[in-house]
C-alpha cells in the first residue's frame, strides 16, 4: 500500500506505528546529533526528558516546524507546539503539547482501481506533562499522551487502514549534581545524567490490524567543558533503544518486549557539541549513527541559534553520509519564548 509505504519511510521505527513520535522537535537538540536526554533545560524537555521540567521554574512556549523528507517532495511536514508553567501549588512545572504530522494527499480507489476522490492523511498527539524535584539534585517527570493516526478512510484498497487511536506515557529521571567529586576531580555543576522511557502504551489498532507503539528507552550524559563569563561549551551523548520486537508472526506485547527487543535491532547513538558566546549566539554540531539492524541511518548535523530578551530562535541542518538519503537537506526551525522565573 503506497500510503503505508510513505508513512514508514519518514522514520525508522522497527515496524512500529506512529513513528512521528520519535522525531526530534527542536532545532537545538537536532543540531547536536539528536541529543537532549541529559540536557532537558528548556520547554522541549517535554520530548527529551519530562524530568527536566522539575529544574525549571519559568513560563515558556516552544514552537517548531520542519518540512519532512524534502528529497521526496511529498508534501510532508511536522509541527510541534508546547506550553509550560511552574505552579507553586504543585511544586513543579506542568506542560501541554500538540504534535501534528501531515502525510500528504492520496487518491482513494475502489476494488477495481477506479478513482473515488482524494483524501489527506495525518497523525497527531496531545500530551500533558508534569516534572518536579524529588531530591536535592534529582527530578522526575511524566507525560500522558493521546495519539490518533488518520491514515485512510475505510473502504476501497485502503480497507486495512483507517483511523487508529491509542494512549501512552513517558517516565523520566534527571540528575544534575551541584556537588560532586570523582577521584579528586571537582565536577560541581558539570555532569548531568538522564533517562527517559517513552511511548509506553497499548498497540495502535486500525480496522484489521494492530501495530505496536514506538516504545523506546533513552539514556543521556552531559558535560560542561567550559563555563565562564562569556563562553560556555558543552558535550552531550544520547543512547536510544527501540523496545519493539516484531516478526512475521506479529509483535510482542508490553512488558514482554522490554526484554525480547534487546535481541533485535540495535542502539542509536548521538553525540553533540554546543558553544555559546555571551549567552546570546550558539553554534552546534553533532553526529548520529545506528547499526544496520536498526535502520542504518547515519548523518552529521549542524546548527546555530540566537537569543534576544525573551526569545531564542534555533535552526539545524542534516548532512547525510550517503547520496540521495531521504533525510538529506532537512532543515528544522524552533522557537522558545521564556518569560523567566515565576513569582
Amino acid at each position: 500500500m503506497a500510503l503505508l509505504t510513505a508513512t514508514a519511510s519518514y522514520g525508522q521505527a522497527g515496524g512500529a506505528a506512529v513513528p512521528f513520535l520519535l522525531i526530534a522537535p527542536d532545532a537545538r537538540a537536532s543540531g547536536m546529533g539528536e541529543v537532549g536526554t541529559a540536557i532537558a533545560d528548556n520547554i522541549y524537555a517535554v520530548f527529551w526528558n519530562p524530568a527536566g521540567l522539575g529544574f525549571q521554574q519559568t513560563r515558556q512556549v516552544g514552537l517548531s516546524f520542519s518540512k519532512w523528507l524534502p528529497q521526496f517532495n511529498a508534501d510532508l511536514f511536522y509541527s510541534y507546539g508546547t506550553y509550560g508553567q511552574y505552579l507553586e501549588a504543585l511544586d513543579g512545572t506542568i506542560a501541554a503539547t500538540f504534535i501534528f504530522m501531515n502525510l500528504g494527499e492520496f487518491t482513494r480507489t475502489s476494488d477495481n482501481g477506479t478513482a473515488l476522490g482524494t483524501f489527506r492523511s495525518n497523525e497527531f498527539c496531545l500530551g500533558v506533562s508534569y516534572g518536579t524535584m524529588i531530591g536535592t539534585d534529582v527530578s522526575a517527570g511524566v507525560q500522558i499522551k493521546y495519539i490518533q493516526s488518520n491514515l485512510a478512510p475505510a473502504g476501497g484498497q485502503q480497507a486495512s487502514a483507517g483511523t487508529g487511536i491509542s494512549g501512552a506515557f513517558d517516565l523520566g529521571f534527571l540528575w544534575k549534581p551541584a556537588q560532586l567529586s570523582v577521584f579528586g576531580w571537582n565536577l560541581d555543576n558539570v555532569l548531568s545524567v538522564g533517562v527517559n522511557l517513552q511511548n509506553v502504551g497499548p498497540k495502535m489498532t486500525y480496522l484489521n490490524e494492530s501495530d505496536p507503539l514506538p516504545t523506546s528507552l533513552r539514556t543521556g550524559f552531559g558535560f560542561k567543558l567550559v563555563e565562564d563569563e562569556f563562553n560556555d561549551l558543552m558535550v552531550s551523548v544520547d543512547f536510544s533503544k527501540l523496545l519493539v520486537k516484531r516478526d512475521s508472526l506479529g509483535s510482542d506485547p508490553i512488558p514482554r518486549s522490554f526484554v525480547t527487543a534487546w535481541g533485535v535491532g540495535g542502539i542509536e547513538t548521538g553525540i553533540g557539541l554546543e558553544y555559546i558566546y555571551d549567552r546570546i549566539v550558539s553554534l552546534r554540531g553533532g553526529y548520529f549513527n545506528e547499526p544496520k539492524s536498526a535502520g542504518a541511518r547515519e548523518f552529521f548535523t549542524l546548527g546555530a541559534g540566537v537569543k534576544y530578551d525573551l526569545f531564542a530562535l534555533d535552526f539545524s541542518y542534516i548532512l547525510t553520509v550517503e547520496d540521495n538519503h531521504p533525510l538529506a537537506n532537512t532543515l528544522r526551525f524552533s522557537l522558545v519564548v521564556d518569560w523567566g522565573q515565576e513569582q
